[in-house]
């Protein structure tokens, strides 16, 4: 064994050496001495127990030491401490700058060692210490205390350097290397490799060394726990701070950011007040007036027109839907009556014919016919049969055949329709309709004036209950009756009866009436023409800000038809319109209805509301589940008498509030006279075939008669029935578009539908008042109808108006029911012209189920009771599916507050 200046120079590279000194410490691998004086060891050699002796060589004395080079990451090489030779200042500056480096690595693991504890409590860090005897082996007591305390120094700080090299995850002591330090040799330590075992405080690990021999040992990757710790530690701190930031921000934003409301509550009257005052009559006047301007020669153009009007106030989902049907319309020349006796010939409007062509190609000529009529000539004699009531027919019947014959017919007191179907019936061939001057307002001009009507109930005739979409099957229905009918005016009826022209001078009225003794035979010539034509519907979508998914419908319509319908269609769109501009100023300020609104205008009403129709049975799944209102707006002012609402029973309540909502001069504020009656337009489809409760405001004039229902269904020339003479100032407009509007905004904003269960009740009682048939069952099955919309009303609708008690799922639930009440009501079929919707009257006269007194009439006609029981059966089921559908609805809200319980 070699030696410098008779101090041994071997040191164990096992790394063993000084690990038992109680002055010192292990620490992560480590050798840190405790102080700076350290006890000789004692002079042992140190055998190697398998045999091999191998050494490190120490180089001679004052020679320049050149340590191993830096070890690789996958080893671990001791390094000698070549300065502690240098003389003892030197060691003593070492010694110091060994114990700064040492209080850095002790304040750095500490602090981690304690985030460590607090961050994850029972995991503890691993240290691992060398067993006394092995160590012993490893010192040479030829080291004086300079030396081995340099040694140690710089042992340390080669470690600090290799815990900052990246490969030292897996650092092991290579078994095949040695280190050569001078010349000097020493034995080389062969360990085994060392496995770790927790101490039973669970800090330290102890290594536990063969018994069988000592080597140069190897370690595995304990030590790559404390660097993968480190990247641990680092995510896991960065995570934690973007977190408790995030937690900061998101506290401090909704404190400062106020949520936006849900709702307006209950939508505000403020709000609707803001809206109705931007309704001003000269808005509606001007909007009028420009829509006269608009080209009517085609259905499609003047729908483009009011879809570029309605995007220029605002609403931006506007959409235009096309329909190919089959429309009856005027054939080249204008249809004709001529009297056989004297061979005069006449035209609907009681002009005599003429061969002038301005006369023949007159528009007012061509469009007096009624559409879808039969078409041919019939030469057969006339016989009053005035309005075509049961008794009148009754009565003809007893005295004279009319098989084939031409009946002249009124307008007036039931629906046309229902009145042709009795004639056909009954066997006639044809009908001249007109409207008798006792029956039409005094203020009315209109006894010389010819007219139109259309026999089609509702939508293209071709596609009867289905759309009119592309590759639907057409049917072939060329002709809707087989009546031969044509409209003229009370001045050619007049001379059909041979009755002077000053008769209706007089200042009392007398009715129209062919002398009983007077026959007359007459030739009726019919030429109208039947072709597919492309109507189209103005759709725009207001989408709802809580139930988009419900639609409150608010419809007018356009027509084309050439001078004929009036100026109604006008009317009916510049209301609409005005109404879409007084929303559009809250819409910009963020204002959004709870509920969607969808401003209709549609095509074909005056053939047949078959725009509407057409529509609706192209969506009629979706409508029946969603569809919440429709609010008419046809022909809003047809005269200045006086204000007509009608109103399904369950808005009748809304529409009488409505009226006192918007009436300025308390003292001229009519009472309530909203009525459940049959009414004109394009609301027949959603009233009768989808039960969506409706509502229509408009001005009339007084009816002159009893007689008077129903002469809305002939459509005058336009000059006849001129707007601005009825309406100069557009007040009238005004308030029916003021009406109108508060209707709709309720039905659109308020949380609980303003659907009052109780009317429905009510109503159905007071019609089957007077009734003879089956009075019993009915009355009984209606009685309980109104107990269980009694407590419906009490336990249900109240509680819903209460905010402090208005649940979103209950309010959702209460609505569905509320929507479907008047479903119920619908008959399978009913007899043309009637509605099927029971809830609805034929008119103001009458008070009982309109289907009930058909058939009581029917029966008179064919003295068979079969009828009457057939109609009881349907009414007394429709009542009954009411009741349970009141009562359903109850349990369902029973159930449901019994789970929330």
């Amino acid at each position: 064994m070699g030696s410098v200046s008779g101090v041994p120079a071997a040191l164990g590279c096992s790394g063993s050496a000084g690990m038992d000194d109680p002055n010192t410490e292990i620490h992560s691998g480590q050798t840190i001495p405790r102080s700076r004086e350290t006890k000789p060891l004692p002079s042992r050699p140190v055998p190697s127990r398998r045999g091999e002796d191998r050494r490190l060589r120490r180089g001679p004395a004052g020679a320049p030491r050149g340590g191993p080079s830096r070890p690789g990451p996958g080893a671990l090489r001791f390094t000698a401490a070549e300065n502690s030779l240098g003389g003892p200042g030197r060691a003593v500056r070492a010694g110091h700058r060994a114990g700064q480096r040492r209080s850095l690595v002790w304040t750095l693991e500490i602090t981690l060692v304690l985030g460590f504890l607090l961050l994850t409590r029972d995991k503890k860090m691993a240290y691992h210490k060398v067993n006394a005897d092995q160590r012993a082996q490893g010192h040479s007591p030829y080291l004086d205390s300079d030396e081995l305390q340099a040694t140690a120094l710089d042992l340390e700080w080669d470690m600090e350097k290799e815990l900052e090299e990246p490969g030292f995850d897996h650092f092991r002591l290579d078994s095949s290397a040695q280190h050569h330090l001078g010349n000097s040799q020493s034995p080389d330590l062969d360990l085994e490799p060392i496995q770790p075992s927790s101490s039973p405080k669970g800090r330290f690990q102890r290594l536990q060394e063969d018994p069988d021999y000592i080597s140069h040992y190897t370690r595995q990757a304990p030590k790559s726990n404390r660097c993968s710790f480190f990247r641990i530690l680092k995510v896991f701190c960065t995570a934690l701070i973007l977190f408790i930031f995030g937690i900061v921000i998101g506290y401090y934003a909704r404190k400062k950011c106020p949520s936006p409301p849900s709702s307006q509550e209950p939508n505000n009257p403020q709000i609707y007040h803001k809206i109705l005052k931007e309704i001003k009559a000269e808005n509606i006047k001007q909007i009028y007036r420009d829509l006269l301007e608009f080209p009517r020669e085609d259905d499609a153009e003047l729908a483009m027109q009011i879809l570029g009007q309605w995007r220029s106030q605002g609403l931006e989902d506007v959409r235009l839907v096309n329909y190919s049907v089959l429309l009856d319309l005027p054939g080249p020349s204008s249809n004709t009556v001529t009297l056989q006796d004297s061979g005069e010939c006449f035209y609907p409007s009681g002009q005599r014919c003429s061969r002038d062509p301005k006369t023949l190609g007159s528009q007012d000529l061509l469009y007096s016919y009624a559409a879808y009529s039969a078409k041919g000539t019939l030469e057969a004699e006339l016989v009053d049969v005035q309005y075509g009531t049961m008794d009148d027919l009754i009565r003809i019947q007893a005295v004279t055949n009319v098989t084939k014959k031409i009946a002249l017919l009124k307008l007036g007191q039931s629906p046309l329709l229902y009145k042709l179907s009795l004639l056909e019936d009954a066997g006639f061939g044809g009908a001249l309709v007109y409207t008798d001057p006792c029956d039409l307002p005094k203020t009315a001009d209109l006894a010389d004036k010819a007219f139109m009507v259309s026999l089609n109930s509702g939508g293209d005739p071709s596609t009867p209950g289905y759309a009119s979409i592309d590759g639907s099957y057409r049917q072939n229905r060329l002709n809707l009756t087989t009546l031969l009918v044509q409209p003229i005016s009370a001045l050619l009826a007049r001379k059909l009866v041979s009755l002077p022209e000053d008769t209706a001078q007089k200042e009392r009225c007398t009715p129209l009436q062919l002398p009983a003794a007077g026959k007359k035979t007459i030739s009726l010539n019919i030429q109208s023409v039947t072709t597919y034509r492309t109507i189209s519907n103005v759709i725009g979508y207001l989408k709802g800000a809580v139930f988009p998914d419900r639609y409150v419908i608010i419809g007018s319509h356009h027509s084309s038809l050439k001078g004929y319908g009036g100026q109604g269609w006008a009317s009916s769109t510049a209301v609409i319109t005005a109404l879409l501009q007084a929303l559009v100023p809250e819409l910009r300020r963020g204002w959004r209805p709870d509920r969607t609104l969808l401003f209709c205008s549609w095509g074909g009403t005056a053939l047949g509301n078959v725009g509407s129709y057409e529509w609706a049975e192209d969506l009629r799944s979706v409508l029946q589940r969603n569809a919440v209102a429709y609010i008419s707006l046809h022909n809003p002012v047809t005269g200045n008498s006086t204000l007509r609402p009608v109103a399904s029973p369950s808005l009748q309540q809304l529409a009488a509030e409505s009226q006192r909502f918007n009436c300025v001069e308390k003292a001229r504020c009519a009472g309530s006279n909203v009525s459940s009656v049959q009414i004109q337009g394009d609301s027949d489809y959603f009233i009768n075939h989808l039960g969506v409760p409706a509502t229509q405001f408009s001005y009339e004039d007084i009816k002159a008669s009893e007689n008077s229902s129903f002469l809305s269904e002939a459509l005058f020339p336009v000059h006849a029935t001129k707007t601005e003479e009825l309406d100069p100032s557009f007040s009238l407009h005004e308030t029916i578009a003021k009406l109108t509007g508060q209707v709709t905004l309720q039905i659109a904003s308020d949380p609980v539908l303003p659907f009052n269960a109780l009317d429905v009740a009510l109503e159905v009682q007071n019609s089957l008042k007077g009734d003879e048939a089956g009075i019993p069952q009915l009355l009984a099955v209606a009685s309980r109808l109104r107990d269980t919309a009694e407590l419906f009303q009490s336990d249900e609708m109240r509680p819903a108006n209460d905010p402090e008690e208005r649940a979103p799922g209950r309010v959702r639930m209460l609505n569905d029911v509320l929507q479907g009440l008047e479903k119920s009501f619908l008959l399978h079929q009913a007899p043309p012209g009637l509605y099927r919707n029971i809830l609805y009257r034929l008119d103001d006269r009458t008070s009982q189920f309109s289907v009930l007194l058909e058939a009581l009439e029917h029966c008179k006609l064919h003295q068979s009771n079969e009828t009457v029981q057939a109609a009881l059966s349907e009414v007394l089921n429709s009542i009954n599916s009411a009741q349970v559908y009141f009562k359903a609805g109850l349990d369902v809200f029973e159930t449901a507050l019994a789970g929330k319980k």
